[in-house]
């Protein structure tokens, strides 16, 4: 069984004192494949040196999360662009909006979105999206953006049954992690009536660890947890349920 984590900070300072054996933990649980999401330019190096000690196992994403949208924020576009056009990346991510944290970078944190969508289009590449307190947000730019090249991951998705359905009517597949072990993550009631094939799995390590976990640091072995959960709703084993997400993470990273 293989299982895939579609969007983990491994490169965190959260992991500094036990990555290697947090790696380990991940293997020995079947999670062999770790999609990497940017946050800013600050942990550009970071992300290149876990790859370089992962090669094999770590796919690295480019782009400027919505929460380090301030006054430099075309500067840290520039580093973006630069470094999409140097290499090769798997995604552009993690971008989106947060009204969460900062409801006054509204505009700029829109801008960027359009702006990093737009890359994404050109280098053939799908979206990770970010979206706390921002639904309305963030569909509005979708829909306005919406096209063909369109594609992509909606990450921690905590919507409502007709904003899933919205999101994969725009070509983006469901980031199922934590929340959906969750007592009030609600995503439980529902997740059944959404097919599998429109389904990945993520930790968000070390953010939002599932049950029994939660409350601590997250980390990518817990994957196991949110199969389970998976498991559980669908009524389909845990083997085909890796299965089926495996497949879809390859099919929008083109792996």
């Amino acid at each position: 069984m293989i299982l895939t984590d579609t969007h983990t900070h491994l490169y965190s300072e959260a992991f500094d004192d036990d990555r290697k054996d947090m790696m380990t933990r991940a293997k020995e649980a079947n999670v062999s494949r770790f999609f990497i999401p940017a946050i800013d330019s600050n942990y550009t190096e970071a992300m290149l040196q876990l790859e370089a000690d992962y090669p094999d196992q770590v796919y690295l994403m480019m782009g400027l999360h919505p929460t380090s949208v301030k006054a430099n924020y075309k500067e840290e576009l520039k580093h973006v662009a630069t470094w999409l056009e140097k290499r090769h990346f798997y995604a552009v991510g993690e971008i989106g909006i947060d009204l969460y944290w900062d409801t006054s970078t509204l505009d700029i944190q829109k801008e960027a979105f359009k702006y990093q969508i737009e890359l994404a289009k050109h280098y053939n590449l799908p979206i990770v999206i970010h979206c706390r307190e921002a639904f309305d947000e963030i569909f509005e730019v979708l829909e306005d953006v919406n096209d063909d090249k369109l594609f992509g991951i909606f990450h921690c998705f905590t919507g409502t049954l007709e904003q899933a359905e919205r999101a994969i009517a725009l070509g983006m597949k469901l980031g199922i992690g934590g929340v959906v072990t969750f007592k009030n993550g609600k995503i439980d009631q529902f997740l059944s009536q959404i097919d599998l094939k429109h389904i990945v799995l993520e930790t968000d390590a070390p953010y939002l660890a599932p049950k029994p976990y939660r409350g601590k640091r997250n980390e990518s072995a817990y994957l196991t947890k949110i199969l389970e959960k998976l498991s559980e709703i669908y009524s389909v084993s845990e083997e085909k349920i890796a299965e089926i997400t495996t497949a879809n993470s390859k099919e929008i990273f083109g792996i």
